[in-house]
């Protein structure tokens, strides 16, 4: 008997370890369901977007030097830093964690390539982008087929319609933080999407995470981690539930701070002295009206490609070379294309006013639109920051089509629309991109 109850404690304390191992287990069964492919259509979506992307991609970076060229560290496309990038990260002020992610996909293709940037080495970066963007691709299609269940066929148009984005087609094959950052938020859209449709909270492990990740990529983007919060059931109810809200944020903020600082050496004045630069340094370009900008390079030119022109660049270390950046739209019809969509996006947004998840996109855009369009910060370049937004026009899509669902002639009716604009958007975009390998052949071959 004495014996039985001194063994009796041990028996527990194993029940309650294999608990915790089960739990942990389980937790990231679900988040490998979350990340990949876990049914039939979710595989051949992502096995036809990394195979499409893979193609293009595997191609330049074989024959053509622009994906990573030693002598050009910014601006050989479209403003991206891709060697920059590679070998530091981007700057700390903006970029703060990103130099550690970085520094382990560099050490690995040098370690593919055996040391040489060279075309294998521009292999192996062109091949992680295009996982990155495949699995955002991934994201946007579970999303419309299992937050907003909307039906196959649907679900497929729109993830179409994103893939072929300006912004998925480039970031595809670049080495960038936007191209990370649009697999990050597209992920935990998803995930919080899934929490507030269960009723759930946001674990303080999985904020805290987020936090770190998609804020240490890009810094303005750790607020788009909090956003969902407020939405969660029954919050301002319960002073427990706001507070355990508030402790969850508070960690995440505390942890994220400690690691910057750390980045930085504590040498924090830094920070506001950079800040202050990079401010002044993108927000002051006047070439083009206010309005044309907003409509050419913030919505359209990361969805729509506008025309390009070359410019001479060099690397103020001598090197002279040819950058190319894109255009205000030239005609009519491309003004229309985005007129367009963003009716249908602010549309879904009114017509779904009280959706907690339509109001998470929406909030998180209009962060976006704020820094871009009123604080004009990159304005002047802002089609290269769609990798922090542009997945929000296919799921407000998405919500559009659900909130119709009972009325066939109004959803048949967006189903044309958006048909309609897929149509040309395919046109064009692969027009542009013969433009684009026009430009490779002639410079960069």
């Amino acid at each position: 008997m004495i014996e039985m109850q001194q063994s009796r404690p041990v028996f527990i304390l194993f029940l309650h370890k294999f608990s915790e191992v089960s739990k942990f287990k389980t937790k990231f069964v679900d988040f490998i369901k979350l990340t990949f492919p876990s049914s039939g259509s979710e595989l051949l979506i992502f096995l036809f977007f990394l195979l499409s992307y893979g193609y293009l991609g595997t191609y330049i970076a074989l024959n053509y030097r622009i994906i990573f060229d030693d002598r050009i560290p910014w601006d050989a496309y479209f403003s991206f830093d891709n060697r920059s990038i590679v070998m530091t990260g981007g700057s700390f002020e903006r970029h703060p964690l990103s130099y550690y992610f970085f520094n382990w996909m560099r050490i690995i293709a040098l370690w593919v390539s055996d040391g040489k940037t060279d075309a294998i080495f521009r292999l192996v970066l062109a091949w992680f982008s295009n996982i990155a963007v495949s699995l955002s691709v991934l994201q946007v299609f579970k999303y419309l087929k299992n937050i907003i269940s909307l039906p196959l066929t649907m679900s497929i148009l729109l993830a179409l319609f994103f893939g072929l984005f300006s912004t998925t087609m480039i970031l595809s094959f670049t080495p960038e933080n936007f191209t990370y950052t649009l697999f990050l938020l597209t992920l935990y859209n998803h995930y919080s999407a899934k929490q507030l449709k269960n009723e759930k909270k946001i674990s303080v492990f999985a904020m805290a995470a987020s936090g770190i990740a998609i804020g240490g990529i890009t810094i303005t983007n750790i607020v788009k981690v909090f956003i969902p919060v407020p939405f969660e059931k029954g919050l301002y109810r319960s002073w427990k539930k706001l507070g355990n809200a508030t402790l969850r944020i508070a960690v995440t903020c505390i942890c994220f701070v400690l690691l910057y600082l750390n980045r930085i050496n504590f040498n924090y004045h830094n920070i506001f002295n950079k800040t202050s630069e990079q401010y002044e340094k993108f927000s002051n370009v006047h070439s083009t009206p206010l309005w044309d900008m907003v409509m050419s390079y913030f919505f359209g030119g990361n969805i729509l490609f506008s025309n390009f022109i070359i410019r001479d660049k060099h690397n103020m270390k001598g090197f002279e070379f040819k950058g190319l950046i894109m255009d205000v739209y030239s005609s009519w019809i491309p003004y229309i294309f985005i007129t367009a969509l963003l009716l249908l996006v602010f549309w879904s947004y009114f017509k779904n006013f009280g959706n907690r998840m339509v109001q998470v996109l929406m909030i998180s855009f209009l962060f976006d639109i704020s820094i871009h369009c009123f604080l004009k910060f990159g304005l002047h370049t802002g089609y290269i920051y769609g990798g922090h937004f542009v997945f929000v026009y296919p799921l407000l899509l998405g919500w559009l089509l659900y909130s119709y669902r009972k009325s066939p002639a109004c959803l048949s009716s967006f189903m044309l629309v958006i048909a309609l604009l897929l149509v040309y958007l395919a046109c064009n975009n692969i027009y542009r991109m013969s433009e684009f390998f026009w430009f490779l052949d002639l410079y960069y071959a």
